[in-house]
C-alpha cells in the first residue's frame, strides 16, 4: 500500500492563495473613488455586454475582477440576498456591511475547502450615504477577508502600483470630473512605468450619486456624457500651458517696453560676463 503524498496545511493554503492571486492579476483593474457627491467606479472593460460594475440595491453597488462566471454568480447571490432581506424586513436593513459579511463567508468557505479550487475573484462592495463621511467601501480578496477602505481602492491587474498612485493624489471634495480624470490616469499607467491612452470605449464607468432624487442611486455613465467628462479635463489641461505661455509673453513684452537708455549698461555687463546658467 503506497503512502499518500503529504502537504502541510500551511503550504496547501499558500499554494491556493498564490493560484488565486495569479488569476486575479491577469484581469484588468477596477478603481473606486469617493468624490463630493458619492462614489465612482471606473473599470477598464471594452465589453459592453459583460459588466464588471453592477447595481446590487438602492444605495449599494458591486465591482469585481477575475473570472467572470465566478463573480457573476456572487453578484446574483448578492442581489437575491438584498431583495429577500429588503422584502422581509425593511429596505434600510440592506447594507453594504451585511452584504460584505455574506460574501466573506462564501469566499472563505470556498477558499478553505479542499474539494474545489479557490475563486479567482476580488470584490468591492460600496454603499453611498447621506454625507461623504457615511460612505462605505469594502474590499474582499479571494480568501474571504474584509478590508474597510477609505477614499480610493484598486483591485486586479497592477493594483499595488495603482493604489500607490491614487493614495498620493486623491483628496476629499473632488468633483466627478476630477475623480474620473484621476481614475483614468491611474489605469493608464502600466507596470513598466509608461502610460497608455484609454478612450471612452475602453472604460466602464458608473456612480452611486447621493444627489439623485430617486431611491436608487446607481447610474451608469455612457456615451456622450462620458466623453464630455473626459474631454472636460483634457481641455483644461491643454489650456493651462497656453495660459502660462501667454503670461510669459506678456511679462517679456513688459520687460522690453521698460528698456530704455538706462538698460544699456545692464546689457553690456551681461555681454561681458555671460548669462548665469
Amino acid at each position: 500500500m503506497s503512502t499518500p503524498f503529504y502537504v502541510s496545511p500551511q503550504q496547501a493554503m499558500a499554494d491556493r492563495a498564490e493560484y488565486a492571486r495569479k488569476g486575479i492579476a491577469r484581469g484588468r483593474s477596477v478603481v473606486v473613488l469617493q468624490y463630493t457627491d458619492g462614489v465612482v467606479f471606473v473599470a477598464e472593460n471594452p465589453s459592453r455586454a459583460l459588466h464588471k460594475v453592477s447595481e446590487i440595491y438602492d444605495r449599494i453597488a458591486f465591482a469585481a475582477v477575475g473570472k467572470y462566471n465566478e463573480f457573476e454568480n456572487l453578484r446574483i447571490g448578492g442581489v437575491r440576498y438584498a431583495d429577500l432581506r429588503g422584502y422581509t424586513y425593511d429596505r434600510e436593513d440592506v447594507t453594504a456591511r451585511g452584504l460584505a459579511n455574506v460574501y466573506a463567508q462564501t469566499l472563505g468557505t470556498i477558499f478553505s475547502s479542499a474539494a474545489e479550487k479557490p475563486y479567482e475573484v476580488e470584490l468591492i462592495v460600496a454603499e453611498v450615504g447621506s454625507a461623504p463621511e457615511d460612505d462605505q467601501i469594502y474590499r474582499l480578496p479571494h480568501d474571504g477577508s474584509i478590508v474597510d477602505e477609505h477614499g480610493s481602492v484598486a483591485v486586479g491587474g497592477n493594483a499595488d502600483q495603482i493604489s500607490s498612485y491614487l493614495d498620493q493624489r486623491h483628496r476629499d471634495g473632488m468633483t466627478l470630473a476630477e475623480a474620473l480624470k484621476l481614475a483614468v490616469e491611474s489605469l493608464s499607467r502600466d507596470t513598466n512605468g509608461g502610460e497608455r491612452t484609454l478612450t471612452a470605449e475602453q472604460l466602464e464607468v458608473a456612480t452611486l450619486d447621493r444627489t439623485r432624487p430617486q431611491q436608487r442611486k446607481f447610474k451608469r455613465i455612457l456615451g456622450r456624457q462620458l466623453s464630455l467628462l473626459l474631454d472636460e479635463h483634457a481641455t483644461a489641461d491643454a489650456e493651462e500651458p497656453a495660459a502660462d505661455a501667454a503670461a510669459d509673453a506678456d511679462a517679456g513684452a513688459s520687460d522690453e517696453g521698460g528698456k530704455g537708455k538706462g538698460s544699456k549698461g545692464k546689457d553690456d555687463s551681461e555681454g561681458e560676463s555671460g548669462p548665469k546658467l
